[in-house]
């Protein structure tokens, strides 16, 4: 791949800040306008943190670890805390330290290090070793190629499991189907009606699992759950044993269950959206694990292709009542080798008011699922309740230490807004597509389960833990996490996100999870007084989590800053502003309130903000727009507003509710570089007369002999210019004689025969080209080389990242340029299309260009 090098600006403690030097007071700070925050991706691979086999040293008062900024007496053997000063004795083992034999965690260079706290979550049962566990959530009201779609990937999930991880299966449509997969003559299901709302203990009672949830059942020596033991299976945590087994023990009984597999035979009347019950169904799963391994690592795998229409409460027909009833009469019946156990089909109907409704539309397929305007309009009847759902199924999830991962794939919505909470919450992944059979789907569920460099590092139970010097509070955090509740002196009255609390829990993470945690300053006069001995002020996150092997492990990053006094001179101030991490911080910040606060107007917000900014820090003469320069560090933080202010996080119109939330789950979960793109896409052009390289995000960028790889995250659009696109049509890339030959400067294309069949008014134009400015002409052997190069960086992009984005293959003023077009700066439009250049493009919009937005905001800012 071409590809254009960047450091690393990251680093070894994946710590990246709007502000690197801090105003020491709460009035400087705000007067700032962006806030204080700090991106941080906990468990970020780098080969440079070194893991120590020891518990670490904690401060007897503020139960800080010991670090590189920890002053040290050695004659004494004691260790001062740079966040409370308290004095630390060192432990007896320490006893051989001195300034030449020094502790990994004193090394000035290891700010951030690794600590094996042990192997605490080992979960035994029966002979088994659980280190995690996955069960597999399947609806089956889809169309057969849909279903057959989704079947083949969980077959080949299956098939990249750990061998000891534990592996459970639930599929629903009209109701809910719980597979025991440790009964070795027959497959045993368990059904659950998909309009009662269950309750955990209800689950274990159902499903046999524990003291409580014995039955009876006709026939033999009765065992756990009502049925024979089976030789050689543990009394002890059986229930376990039937329900979820190791990968390398069910693999076969579970491809052959998903082989028999069919769509939900429930009828569907003309008009009717099927009965699909994804709110019970996650229940029921959850509640299964809850049951069987609480604690450990764990991850409901839903695969959802609909909206949910059916809830506890949904009125249901007195003859489709009478038909549940007399199901219910059966204990069991076989049919085709198969045993379905009925449960929770017998009780009354309750009336709608009794159940929360887990639904997000009707059945009747004039009610059109609801949309952005809706929920402005509180006309969604069933948002606010179903939401409620999910997020009393998150807690339930957090308290067991699980996580929900949802993949969505439908052309319609399926409720991805309304399962928002639970999914963040637990920290889980979410990739939403047209379709199963879909690359952005498969590319994507592959990725969740291989191993090795494309692993996406899965790991469990993490908590995340913030100590910072005195003066310096925590807002909160925005993230896929959960608040702690733990209380101190550094929790601020001000909450942002997930706030009131210095701890999080984390039940899923991985290397690419990151967080921003946002801060405030205590309110006294000033931090620390000018010219004090210690300038700088500390921050230190503590991630205890488990990794894919099931080693509990302790990372400790510890950075520090500089206070500064910007109201004697912002220079210093200035110097530490981060630009995209800036944007990005502001871009969460606004889909935060966009979500929590009514009726905000996140436009003039983000308008308001940056006048301020540009205001505080800009160089000009009281109302002379022309006079106004901007610090080279706060350069392109106005670019970067102004693609905010179109990008899909604040215009939600033309998105879904469902596309909406899956976005802006992105935006926060990702690393600020990656973030960044999503905000303001990268745009790289590749042509005969130079190497790749990136050219402006503007209209003005489209070429005729260009092909352009717009990277926008969510997609990757190779785009051909005219000329581009009618020579790859009359395929001179496959003619062997379709050469270049290569002088100083020249670069000579022969197509003859080409040129022979033409007729004369398709004669080629360019047949010649002159390269004067091309330093090193030899990269370029022939024209399909040219068209291949773009698609090689665009396949390297789709196979490093999750979710995978989505390929478009498209020509100019072909349907399909709308990906780019949308992307592009309006610089050239429809009122002044006089003054584009030749064998570009104009965009017909009413939108501002980038350059009347500078000029607005420059008269703006220099008003009195």
């Amino acid at each position: 791949m071409s590809e254009i090098p960047s450091a690393d600006q990251e680093g070894i403690d994946s710590v990246r800040m709007t502000w690197n030097n801090w105003p020491r007071t709460k009035v400087e700070a705000s007067k700032c306008v962006i806030p204080l925050a700090a991106s941080i991706s906990p468990i970020r691979s780098n080969p440079e943190i070194p893991t120590l086999p020891y518990l670490p040293l904690r401060c007897k008062t503020c139960t800080s670890i010991m670090n590189c900024f920890a002053r040290v007496d050695f004659t004494a053997k004691i260790w001062i805390c740079p966040f409370c000063y308290q004095r630390n004795h060192f432990p007896p083992h320490y006893s051989m330290i001195s300034e030449t034999n020094l502790p990994a965690e004193l090394y000035s260079q290891y700010t951030t290090i690794e600590y094996t706290i042990g192997d605490k979550n080992q979960n035994p049962v029966g002979e088994f070793d659980v280190k995690s566990a996955f069960v597999f959530v399947l609806d089956t009201c889809m169309i057969e190629e849909e279903f057959e779609y989704a079947k083949s990937e969980v077959k080949r999930a299956i098939g990249l499991l750990p061998e000891n991880a534990m592996v459970g299966f639930v599929s629903f449509g009209t109701q809910v189907q719980v597979h025991e997969l440790g009964f070795s003559d027959m497959s045993k299901v368990y059904v659950f009606r998909g309009t009662k709302e269950i309750s955990k203990d209800q689950i274990m009672e159902q499903l046999g699992i524990g003291g409580a949830g014995r039955r009876n059942v006709p026939g033999g020596a009765v065992g756990v759950g009502g049925y024979q033991q089976q030789r050689g299976m543990p009394m002890q945590n059986s229930g376990v044993t039937r329900f979820l087994l190791p990968a390398s023990d069910c693999e076969f009984t579970l491809n052959s269950l998903l082989d028999e597999l069919q769509p939900d035979q429930w009828p569907v009347a003309p008009g009717s959206r099927a009965s699909r019950c994804t709110g019970v169904a996650l229940s029921v799963a959850a509640g299964l694990l809850g049951a069987c391994l609480p604690g450990t690592g764990a991850r409901i795998v839903a695969l959802v292709g609909g909206p949910c229409t059916e809830g506890p409460g949904t009125k249901i027909s007195g003859a489709r009542l009478e038909q549940e009833k007399h199901i219910g009469k059966m204990l069991f019946f076989k049919m085709k080798n198969l045993l379905v156990f009925v449960s929770s089909f017998l009780g009354d109907c309750e009336d709608s008011d009794h159940f929360e409704v887990l639904q997000i539309i009707s059945k009747d397929l004039s009610d059109p699922v609801r949309s952005h305007k809706d929920l402005d309009k509180d006309a969604a009847p069933y948002f606010k309740k179903a939401v409620k759902f999910y997020d009393n199924l998150a807690k339930q999830l957090v308290s067991q230490g699980h996580v929900l991962d949802l993949f969505a794939s439908a052309l319609d919505q399926v409720g991805v807004a309304e399962m928002k909470v639970a999914v963040e919450r637990t920290g889980g992944l979410v990739v939403l597509s047209e379709s199963f059979g879909h690359s952005v789907f498969k590319d994507s569920f592959k990725r969740v389960f291989e191993n090795g460099e494309q692993s996406l590092g899965l790991c469990f139970n993490g908590t995340l833990e913030i100590n910072c010097s005195k003066d310096i509070k925590i807002q909160g955090i925005i993230g896929h996490c959960t608040s702690l509740e733990k209380k101190g002196p550094s929790v601020a009255d001000t909450v942002i996100g997930e706030g009131n609390t210095t701890a999080w829990k984390m039940c899923g993470l991985d290397k690419s999870t990151c967080f921003t945690v946002f801060f405030d300053i205590s309110s006294s006069e000033k931090s620390n007084a000018p010219g004090s001995a210690n300038p700088q002020l500390y921050l230190q996150f503590l991630t205890s989590y488990q990794n894919p092997e099931g080693l509990t492990l302790l990372r400790v990053t510890t950075v520090t800053r500089r206070w500064v006094d910007s109201s004697v001179s912002s220079e210093e101030l200035v110097q530490g502003f981060d630009q995209e991490t800036a944007a990005v911080v502001m871009a969460r910040l606004t889909s935060l309130k966009m979500e929590s606060e009514e009726g905000f107007d996140a436009t003039r917000w983000l308008d308001r903000n940056l006048i301020r900014l540009c205001s505080k820090f800009g160089e000009y003469r009281k109302d002379d727009p022309s006079s106004f320069t901007l610090n080279s560090f706060f350069s392109f933080f106005p670019q970067f507003i102004f693609n905010l202010r179109r990008s899909q996080f604040v215009q939600v119109f033309n998105n879904s509710p469902d596309e909406t939330a899956y976005f802006r789950m992105l935006l926060n979960r990702e690393n600020i570089t990656n973030a960044a793109v999503m905000i303001q896409p990268s745009l790289i052009s590749y042509s005969f007369n130079s190497l790749p390289q990136p050219v402006l995000l503007d209209v003005a960028s489209i070429g005729a002999d260009r092909i352009l790889l717009l990277d926008s995250y969510f997609s990757v659009v190779i785009f051909h210019g005219m000329t581009i696109a009618q020579w790859r049509n009359l395929g001179y890339q496959n003619q062997p004689e379709h050469e270049k030959t290569l002088s100083d400067n020249v670069v000579i294309i022969y197509a003859p025969r080409f040129l022979a069949e033409l007729p004369s008014t398709k004669t080629l134009v360019l047949s010649i080209l002159s390269l004067t400015s091309a330093p090193q002409p030899s990269l370029w052997k022939a024209f399909a080389q040219l068209l291949q190069t773009p698609k090689e960086d665009a396949q390297t992009i789709i196979h490093e990242r999750f979710p995978a984005p989505r390929l478009v293959v498209c020509d100019q003023h072909g349907s399909q340029a709308r990906f780019l077009l949308a992307k592009l700066n309006p610089s050239a439009t429809y009122n002044n299309a006089n003054e584009m250049a030749a064998g570009s493009d104009i965009i017909f919009t009413d939108d501002v260009s980038l350059q009347v937005f500078f000029e607005h905001l420059q008269r703006l800012a220099v008003q009195s």
